[in-house]
């Protein structure tokens, strides 16, 4: 079958409407038909060009070969096997790739900050999630000073921060496969109201 979705019953009505001598009877079993394909696709009706779709379909099913008057332009079957346009994906040159690229960008932006305690709290922010994604990628153990010198390289050298100390990675990684426990103060029990927040 040509398109199983619309099942066998409605393609043997296809083949039966192809069959039949008279066009004025073809032409009005192919409306007749639209309006039962339409039924049956419900989800179709948001879809824009609603008709034109049906109209598309019947003519796949009949293989091109159905003889009616058509609403619309019926597809041509080298339509079918044409091959899709590229996709242009954008392809951004990174040296560390399990940091990702809007980590890049991010230190970029970082950089240009002015010295104070904002900087400061968003290159340790930044170092924090460089190692988080560090240890997602590699599953292995990884050093502060590995961190801080290949945040030291993304910034070509404006941020020098190897004294930084960064979370500890127990905090990142969670091997048990259990669940994280709830601090006690979220806690409560069945029928209780939560804790004010």
């Amino acid at each position: 079958m040509a398109m199983p979705e619309y099942g066998r019953n409605i393609q043997k009505m296809v083949d039966h409407m192809a069959a039949l001598k008279d066009r004025d009877e073809r032409n009005r079993a192919a409306k007749t038909l639209i309006d039962i394909m339409g039924n049956l696709q419900p989800h179709l009706r948001d879809v824009a060009d609603f008709k034109h779709k049906l109209w598309d379909h019947l003519a796949i099913m009949a293989d091109f070969k159905l003889d009616i008057d058509y609403p619309y332009n019926p597809p041509s079957p080298s339509m079918l096997h044409e091959r899709p346009n590229r996709v242009p994906y954008n392809q951004h040159q990174m040296k560390y790739r399990h940091y990702g690229y809007n980590v890049g960008e991010m230190i970029t932006e970082a950089t240009k900050f002015e010295e104070g305690p904002d900087k400061e709290y968003l290159i340790e922010m930044l170092a924090n999630h460089m190692k988080k994604s560090y240890l997602t990628w590699n599953k292995d153990s990884v050093s502060d000073d590995k961190i801080m010198k290949d945040l030291y390289e993304l910034s070509y050298g404006k941020i020098n921060k190897q004294e930084m100390q960064l979370a500890d990675t127990k905090n990142f990684l969670n091997r048990s496969g259990k669940p994280k426990k709830t601090p006690s103060s979220f806690k409560h029990k069945k029928g209780e109201s939560k804790p004010n927040q």
